[in-house]
C-alpha cells in the first residue's frame, strides 16, 4: 500500500496545482487560456502515474485491474470537478472553434497551452519517478527509457480505434452539453474509463492529442509522424465526424445542413416545455 500512498500524494499535488491556477486566473479573464494549461498538466501528470500503476503495480505491487480502473475513474472524475469547462483536450477546443463558439486566436492559445502543460507534466513525472520513493517507482524509473508504447496494433487499426472512440465520446458529450455538471461529469468519467479499458489492447483510447503526446509519444516503437497519424489525426477525424452527425454540417466550414431537414432539427432541438406551450397556443 505504500506505493498507492505515494501515488495519492502525487495525485493530490497535481490537483492542488490545477485548483490554485484556476483560482488565481479568475482575476485575469484575458489569461483564461492558461486554465487549459493547468487542466492538461493535471490530466497528463495523473494519468502518467495511473499508467505506472497499470504497467508495474499490477505485477510488482499486487494491484488488480479493479484497483487500476477505480483509480483511473477517480482521477477523471476529480479532473472534471476541479477543471470544469477547461478540458485539457485539444479536440474539444477545436470543436468549439468549428461550432463558431470561439475565435482563432483563443483557440490557438488554448491548444498551445494544452501541449505545454502536457510536456511539463511529463518532465515532472520523470523527476518524480527518479526519486524512487517506492519499489514501483524504482522499477518505473529503470523502464523509462524503454517504455512500452500504448499503440499495440497497425497504424490503420490504431487510426480506426482512436477515430471510433473519439466519435463515440464526442457524440455523447454533445448530447450531454445541456445537462448539469452533477450528471455530465460522472457520466463522462465513466465513459472515458470504459473506452480506455475496452481499447487497452489497441491504443488505450486517449481521445486527446495532448494526452497522447504526454503518455506515449516518448516511447520507442513508432516514429513521431506515425504516432501523430493515429492519435492526432484519428482523434480530430472522430471529432469532426461526431459534429457532422450531430448537427448535419460543420458551421465553421458551411452552413447548409446536409443530413437533417429543418423540421427534423426543430423536433430534435425543441425542449419538451416549448412543445407543450405550442400545443396550448
Amino acid at each position: 500500500m505504500s506505493g498507492l500512498n505515494a501515488s495519492l500524494g502525487y495525485f493530490v499535488s497535481a490537483a492542488i496545482f490545477a485548483a490554485v491556477v484556476r483560482t488565481l486566473l479568475k482575476k485575469w479573464p484575458r489569461l483564461s487560456f492558461m486554465l487549459e494549461f493547468a487542466s492538461s498538466f493535471m490530466l497528463v501528470a495523473c494519468l502518467l502515474e495511473v499508467q505506472t500503476i497499470v504497467e508495474v503495480g499490477e505485477w510488482a505491487g499486487g494491484l488488480g485491474p479493479d484497483v487500476t480502473l477505480t483509480v483511473r475513474f477517480v482521477v477523471l472524475l476529480t479532473h472534471g470537478i476541479i477543471c470544469g469547462s477547461a478540458s485539457g483536450n485539444p479536440t474539444l477546443v477545436v470543436l468549439k472553434f468549428l461550432q463558431r463558439e470561439a475565435t482563432t486566436l483563443p483557440t490557438l492559445l488554448a491548444v498551445a497551452a494544452q501541449f505545454l502543460g502536457a510536456h511539463l507534466a511529463l518532465l515532472v513525472a520523470l523527476y518524480y519517478w527518479s526519486l524512487e520513493l517506492t519499489d514501483m517507482h524504482m522499477i518505473k524509473n529503470l523502464m523509462t527509457s524503454e517504455c512500452s508504447s500504448s499503440l499495440l496494433v497497425s497504424l490503420v487499426q490504431g487510426f480506426f480505434t482512436e477515430c471510433v472512440c473519439t466519435l463515440i465520446f464526442h457524440l455523447v458529450l454533445l448530447n450531454l452539453r445541456r445537462r448539469s455538471a452533477l450528471i455530465r461529469v460522472p457520466l463522462i468519467a465513466v465513459l472515458l474509463t470504459f473506452l480506455s479499458h475496452t481499447a487497452r489492447g489497441y491504443t488505450s483510447a486517449y481521445i486527446s492529442p495532448s494526452l497522447s503526446y504526454g503518455l506515449t509519444f516518448h516511447c520507442p516503437g513508432f516514429t513521431f509522424t506515425e504516432y501523430a497519424v493515429v492519435y492526432w489525426l484519428g482523434s480530430l477525424t472522430g471529432m469532426i465526424l461526431a459534429l457532422f452527425l450531430y448537427m448535419g454540417h460543420i458551421p465553421r466550414i458551411f452552413s447548409k445542413n446536409l443530413l437533417y431537414s429543418q423540421k427534423t432539427r426543430q423536433k430534435t432541438r425543441v425542449p419538451n416545455g416549448d412543445k407543450a406551450e405550442k400545443k396550448k397556443q
